[in-house]
């Protein structure tokens, strides 16, 4: 059986990597950098 210390690790280090999770794949999806000309002239 699993101690009570090790569970609150594994779940506060789970939850802490599904923290913006949507707001990652938005930015993997559309890229992070902003569109910018690279030829100006």
């Amino acid at each position: 059986m699993t101690s009570r210390t090790g569970k609150t690790r594994n779940a506060r280090k789970t939850r802490q990597h599904n923290k913006g999770k949507d707001r990652k794949k938005e930015q993997q999806n559309k890229g992070t950098t902003p569109r910018f000309p690279v030829h100006i002239d």
